[in-house]
């Protein structure tokens, strides 16, 4: 795709969401994956809009993202606008419209952005439920959004990853999770393409490689976000233990059942995290 033809199309999706958010700028995004969007309905005055109703949006396929755009207030004052559910390269989608989400976020006027995921546990000190804040992360799934023609408008052609995860963000989830007496893991995050989940080996190999926790998603988001100049954090839901580390098979339910258990105690962390931030973002 052409970079201007991509410009227009960010812009003309912007202009939808504000048509139907009037007088609305959003500070922070948060992208909710898998079980983990029900923080978004504690948001005030919100404003709903299925990704369906988004022209070029795409649209989630998997059990557990509700496809949804919520724009409100966190705590009245805050603007935010939350994702219930992300796409992944693995429904079918092109690298470029894996990122087009997160690029939209930032041309609404995000500062800000926390990516959340569901993954499995590589460390084997993590513990089914642990909530882990991602300090770096590897990407190895083959394919990078940002291939392909690049518009100086949205940002370099070789943006710097030296500081993908905010340092400030990651200081303020440290300092919220001790607040709200929520064990925090920290940890890097390693993306696979999916949908398979890993062989034994290939945990075996990702330790090796240094990764703490897997997943299938979040990688693109970041790099398009650091693409944009906009600061990210990242916390991963530990939902199960990855392959080899236990005698049960993976399955899908298990994450869902794992992140459903562990919904309070992860909005808990978030809310402490974004009344931290409050004005700084």
């Amino acid at each position: 795709m052409a970079s201007s033809d991509l410009l227009s199309r960010l812009d003309a999706c912007a202009a939808t969401i504000r048509q139907r958010a009037p007088n609305f700028t959003p500070r922070l995004g948060l992208i909710l994956g898998s079980g983990l969007g029900a923080f978004a309905d504690s948001l005030e005055r919100a404003v709903v809009i299925p990704y369906s109703e988004l022209p070029d949006f795409p649209r989630s396929s998997v059990h557990g993202h509700a496809g949804r755009l919520v724009l409100g207030y966190h705590q009245g004052t805050l603007p935010v606008v939350t994702m219930q559910g992300r796409v992944h390269f693995y429904e079918g989608y092109q690298p470029w419209q894996v990122g087009f989400p997160t690029r939209v976020l930032c041309r609404l006027g995000i500062k800000g952005l926390v990516v959340t995921n569901a993954a499995g546990g590589i460390n084997t000190g993590f513990g089914v439920g642990d909530l882990m804040a991602i300090t770096d992360h590897l990407n190895l799934s083959g394919y990078n959004p940002l291939v392909g023609p690049n518009d100086e408008t949205l940002g370099p052609r070789f943006p710097d990853m030296s500081h993908a995860y905010d340092p400030a963000f990651l200081a303020a989830l440290r300092t919220s999770a001790v607040q709200e007496n929520v064990p925090l893991r920290e940890g890097v995050y390693v993306s696979l393409s999916g949908p398979s989940y890993e062989t034994p080996a290939e945990i075996r190999m990702l330790r090796t490689l240094g990764a703490d926790a897997v997943g299938m998603s979040t990688v693109p988001e970041v790099i398009v976000a650091a693409h944009m100049g906009v600061k990210v954090a990242g916390i991963s839901c530990i939902t199960n233990l990855a392959a080899g580390l236990s005698k049960h098979k993976l399955s899908h339910d298990e994450v869902s059942e794992t992140a459903d258990r562990v919904k309070d105690v992860f909005s808990r962390l978030l809310t402490r995290f974004l009344s931290n931030l409050g004005q700084s973002v």
